[in-house]
C-alpha cells in the first residue's frame, strides 16, 4: 500500500469506525478543554467549573449508556489501528467510571473541597485521570497500556497533594508520585521484554506468538524473558491495583490526601486497574486461532498462578492490618487493599475457565463487574460520611465518632449499612457482589480449573471476610456504645440537609442491590461477553 492510501485509509477508519466508539472520551476530553477556558478567559469566569464538568460528564453518561444498550453480542472492534478496543468490557467499565462521575462531582459540591478557587484545577485533574482510565480499559497495544496507566496515574499525583499548605498532603503526593515513578519504570522494562521476546505490541497477536512457543517447547532463556517481563508488568497493574506488595502508598497517600480524593482513588482507580488486568490476562491466555489453544495452557496457568498468589497475599494482609487502625482514612485504605484481593480472586478464577469454559468464565467476569458496580457505592458512600463528620467534628480519626448515634442517628445508621455491606453481609449489595465472585471459584473448581489454586483461594476469602467484621464493626462499636466526649459542641448531622441528602442518595443503593439485584447484574452480564 502506497502512503497516500494508507493515510486515506486510515482517516476512513478513524472517521467512521473509531470516532463514532469514542464518543465517551471524546465527551470528557471536551469537558476538560471548557473547564480550562473557563479558568483562563476572564468573559468566562463567571461560569462555574463543577457545573461545566458536571454537565460534560452527563453527555459522558449518555453515550456510553447508548453504546452499552446498542452493543452487539459478539461485537468487538478495535479502534485506531489497533491501539483501542471497543467490546463488551470497554463499554461497561466506561458507564461505571462515567456514572461514578456525576455522583462523585455531587459529593464534592456539598463536601467543601474543592473551593471556588480551586474548582477548575481540581476538576480538569479528575476528568483528566478518568480519561486515561477509560483507556486503561479499552487499551489493545502495550504503548497504550503503558500511556493509559500514566495518564491515569499523573493526575492522581497532584490530587494528592491538593490540600495546600498541609505538610501530610505534600507528603502523601510526593510518596505517591516516587513509588508511581519506581512501578512505572518497572512495568515499562517489562513491556519492552515482551514486545522484544515476541516481536510485536498488539495484545492478540502477543497471545498468538505465546501460543505458538507453547506449542512448540520455549528455550530456557526465552522463557525466562517472558517471565521476568510478565512479572515486570504485574508490578506495574499491582501499583494501579493498591495489590501487595505493592500498596506501600496506600495508607500514607489516603490519610494525607482530603477524603474527597480517597474516594476517587479508591473507586475509578480501582475499577479501572481490574478491567485492564483481565484485558491483559485474557489478551494473553486466549490466542486468536483455535488451533493454538493447546498452546496457550501453559501461559494461562502460569497467569492464574501469580494472579492467584497475589490475591491471597493482598486480601489477608489488607483485612489484618486494617484492623489496628485509628484514622478512618487509613482503615479504608487497607480496605481498598483488601477488596482489590476479592477482586483479582474472581478475575484469577474467570482466566482459568476461560480455557475449556468459555460461558462460565463469562459468568465469573460479570461477578467481578457486579461486585465493583456496587463497590462504586459503598466506598463512596464511606469516604462521603468521613468528608461530612470531617467538617462537622474536625477529626478523622475513629475515636472522634464516639457518641455520634445520640446527636446524628440518621448518619450512623446509613454508615452501619455501609460498614455492613463492606463486610459482604447480608441483605446489602456486597454480600451479593462478595457471593458471586465466590460461586465464580467454586463452579471452577467443579470444573476442575486450577483446582489446588483455587480451593486455596476460597478457604482464604473466607477467612478473611470473618477477619474483617472485626474492624469494620469496631467502628460502628465506637459510633453507638461508646460515650460521646463532654467537649463536643458541634450540630448533629441531620439527614435533612443537603450533605445528609447526598449520603443518602449512596447509601440507599448498597440496600437496594442487596435486595433487587437483578437489573445492575443484567449490566453486569454484558461485561460478561468479553469473556465468553
Amino acid at each position: 500500500m502506497n502512503p497516500s492510501a494508507f493515510v486515506d485509509a486510515t482517516i476512513r477508519d478513524t472517521l467512521s469506525v473509531s470516532l463514532p466508539h469514542f464518543r465517551p472520551e471524546l465527551a470528557l476530553a471536551a469537558t476538560i478543554v471548557l473547564v480550562l477556558l473557563a479558568r483562563m478567559l476572564p468573559v468566562m469566569r463567571w461560569l462555574d467549573s463543577g457545573l461545566v464538568a458536571l454537565g460534560g460528564v452527563a453527555f459522558a453518561v449518555w453515550y456510553s449508556w447508548q453504546d452499552l444498550n446498542s452493543l452487539g453480542p459478539r461485537e468487538r472492534v478495535e479502534l485506531f489501528t489497533g491501539l483501542l478496543v471497543y467490546d463488551s468490557l470497554t463499554a461497561y467499565i466506561r458507564f461505571l467510571i462515567c456514572g461514578f462521575l456525576v455522583l462523585y462531582n455531587l459529593f464534592t459540591r456539598v463536601s467543601g473541597i474543592p473551593d471556588r478557587e480551586d474548582s477548575a484545577d481540581f476538576h480538569s485533574l479528575v476528568l483528566g485521570g478518568s480519561l486515561g482510565m477509560c483507556l486503561m480499559a479499552s487499551a489493545n497495544h502495550l504503548l497504550m497500556l503503558f500511556m493509559a496507566v500514566e495518564m491515569a496515574s499523573v493526575p492522581s499525583y497532584v490530587l494528592a497533594g491538593l490540600l495546600k499548605g498541609r505538610r501530610v498532603s505534600s507528603e502523601a503526593a510526593l510518596k505517591y508520585a516516587v513509588y508511581g515513578a519506581g512501578a512505572a519504570g518497572i512495568m515499562l522494562y517489562g513491556l519492552s521484554l515482551l514486545a522484544g521476546a515476541l516481536g510485536t505490541c498488539h495484545l492478540p497477536t502477543m497471545a498468538g506468538e505465546l501460543a505458538r512457543l507453547g506449542d512448540g517447547g520455549v528455550a530456557g532463556g526465552l522463557a525466562l524473558v517472558l517471565s521476568l517481563g510478565g512479572l515486570m508488568v504485574a508490578v506495574g497493574l499491582a501499583f494501579k491495583l493498591s495489590a501487595v506488595p505493592f500498596h506501600f502508598w496506600a495508607p500514607d497517600v489516603f490519610e494525607g490526601a482530603s477524603a474527597e480524593v480517597g474516594g476517587f482513588l479508591s473507586v475509578a482507580s480501582k475499577a479501572a486497574a481490574v478491567a485492564v488486568l483481565a484485558r491483559v490476562a485474557f489478551a494473553l491466555v486466549t490466542p486468536p486461532g483455535a488451533a493454538e489453544a493447546a498452546g496457550a495452557e501453559p501461559v494461562r496457568h502460569f497467569v492464574v498462578t501469580v494472579i492467584g498468589l497475589m490475591a491471597a497475599v493482598t486480601c489477608t494482609l489488607g483485612n489484618l492490618a486494617a484492623y489496628g487502625q485509628t484514622n478512618m482514612k487509613r482503615l479504608l485504605a487497607y480496605s481498598t487493599v483488601a477488596h482489590a484481593g476479592y477482586l483479582m480472586m474472581g478475575v484469577a478464577a474467570a482466566v482459568a475457565l476461560s480455557g475449556g469454559h468459555p460461558e462460565a468464565a463469562g459468568t465469573a467476569v460479570a461477578a467481578v463487574a457486579f461486585y465493583l458496580g456496587t463497590y462504586v457505592f459503598m466506598n463512596l458512600a464511606a469516604f462521603a460520611i468521613v468528608a461530612v463528620l470531617r467538617n462537622r467534628l474536625r477529626s478523622e480519626e475513629i475515636a472522634s465518632y464516639a457518641g455520634l448515634v445520640r446527636s446524628s442517628p440518621g448518619i450512623v445508621v446509613l454508615a452501619g449499612a455501609v460498614l455492613v455491606s463492606l463486610v459482604g453481609l447480608p441483605p446489602l449489595a456486597g454480600f451479593v457482589g462478595k457471593f458471586l465472585v465466590f460461586s465464580s471459584m467454586v463452579e471452577a473448581i467443579a470444573l476442575g480449573a486450577e483446582r489446588p489454586l483455587l480451593l486455596t483461594l476460597l478457604v482464604v476469602g473466607g477467612i478473611n471476610t470473618v477477619v474483617s467484621l472485626f474492624y469494620y464493626l469496631r467502628v460502628l462499636k465506637v459510633m453507638t456504645f461508646d460515650p460521646p466526649p463532654e467537649d463536643r459542641a458541634t450540630e448533629p448531622v441531620g439527614l435533612v440537609s443537603l450533605s445528609g441528602a447526598v449520603i443518602t442518595a449512596l447509601a440507599v443503593p448498597v440496600v437496594v442491590f442487596g435486595v433487587f439485584w437483578s437489573g445492575l447484574y443484567a449490566l453486569s452480564e454484558i461485561a460478561g461477553r468479553f469473556a465468553s
